[in-house]
């Protein structure tokens, strides 16, 4: 079918002659999205995740033990066995030793962001540990903070080649990465493929092949503490966006804002399940290879986040760009724009700017600061 073809068939589905108008969005990540497609140039062959299956990762409790597989653990727990085991906490992480059979997970970032600095003590700690991935690289709270998903794939990068050039390139296959999905539902499913693209490429440089771990969460950001059921439909698109994606875990933040209960830990959980045995998609290697729109956005994020990458390490390294509040101000300049499309309502949240329509309380620059990379949702504007 040629391009005319596709367009006039557009034309007749949308009733309007002005289909580029209609169909034409700006996104705050610089990406071009086409109003339709009919190919790509190169198309991708499958990015595979190290998992077979995606781990559905439940906050632990007891009366989960026995029909729950993966957990994600804040505090020790005796006699867990047969269990893959997510540790978040990192006193735990730093005193328990798995058995050879166990399967563990640090999820404890390893560099300190305050300090600017390795946490080189708890990196030989976790190193001579039996875990199957020891050493976390968490980008989740870059996501929570605003950062761009180039910023947040390009800083992921920069955090791998610090920890390259300081323990060597053996490093590579003992990383996980944590990652927080969001809203824009193609462009984070876009985001945990481009990541597969850009890894693969680093690793390259240290003549290796490596598949990065991707453990994937739900993101803070767009939840809203009086809309409790709009938070359960955002993560559930989350979720599934991660899923599709090839994360190889995957893990549902309360949907609750601002308290915890045995129900909603629950329900949070279910979300998962519901997915993977409703519609599998936990099970595919990369449910959305051969999705036009899918591999074009994927190309152009990878894209965006290697030069990021290069341009960090052309400046310095992320720990020196750290020190000199670079970073920090970056992603400051990038949150404050997106925070201000949610006062503007270009991006929509029901039930905060839209349906109803709440009143702004706070500016947006009293929510961030510039010199600091901390979790803002944008709902705090309205609360």
């Amino acid at each position: 079918m040629s391009n005319t073809a596709w367009e006039n068939l557009v034309k007749k589905q949308l009733k309007t002659e002005d289909i580029y108008s209609v169909l034409t969005k700006e996104n705050l990540e610089g990406i071009t999205v086409k109003p339709f497609y009919d190919g790509v140039s190169l198309p991708m062959t499958n990015l595979p995740k190290v998992e077979e299956n995606t781990h559905l990762v439940a906050r632990y409790h007891e009366s989960l033990e026995e029909d729950v597989y993966a957990f994600l653990l804040d505090h020790n727990v005796e006699n867990l066995t047969e269990k893959t085991i997510f540790i978040d906490n990192s006193d735990l992480a730093g005193h328990i030793s798995p058995k050879e059979e166990d399967q563990y997970f640090s999820l404890i970032d390893v560099f300190d962001e305050k300090e600017t600095a390795i946490n080189d003590q708890f990196v030989k700690e976790l190193l001579a540990k039996q875990f199957r991935r020891n050493i976390c690289i968490d980008i989740s709270r870059h996501q929570n903070a605003g950062a761009a998903i180039y910023q947040q794939l390009g800083i992921a990068l920069a955090k791998t080649k610090e920890l390259i050039e300081t323990y060597g390139s053996e490093i590579l296959n003992k990383l996980i990465f944590r990652i927080a999905v969001g809203a824009n539902y193609f462009f984070e499913m876009a985001k945990v493929r481009a990541f597969k693209l850009v890894f693969k490429q680093l690793s390259k440089e240290y003549e290796a092949d490596e598949i990065p771990y991707i453990f994937a969460e739900t993101s803070l950001r767009n939840k809203a503490v009086a809309d409790n059921e709009n938070n359960l439909i955002r993560s559930t698109l989350e979720l599934a966006a991660a899923m599709i994606g090839g994360a190889d875990a995957v893990f549902s933040n309360n949907y609750l804002v601002d308290r915890s209960t045995e129900n909603s830990e629950e329900i949070s959980f279910k979300q998962q399940i519901v997915l993977a045995y409703e519609s599998i998609i936990n099970v595919f290697e990369d449910a959305s290879n051969g999705s036009y729109f899918v591999e074009d956005v994927t190309r152009q994020i990878a894209e965006k986040s290697w030069t990021y990458f290069v341009e960090i390490e052309e400046a310095g390294g992320y720990l020196e760009l750290m020190k000199k509040g670079i970073i920090q101000k970056q992603i400051y300049q990038h949150a404050l724009e997106e925070q201000k499309w949610v006062e503007e309502g270009r991006i929509k949240l029901i039930g905060v700017n839209l349906y109803p329509k709440l009143e702004v309380k706070k500016s947006a620059e009293e929510l961030y600061s510039e010199n600091e990379i901390k979790a803002v949702r944008w709902a705090e504007m309205f609360e």
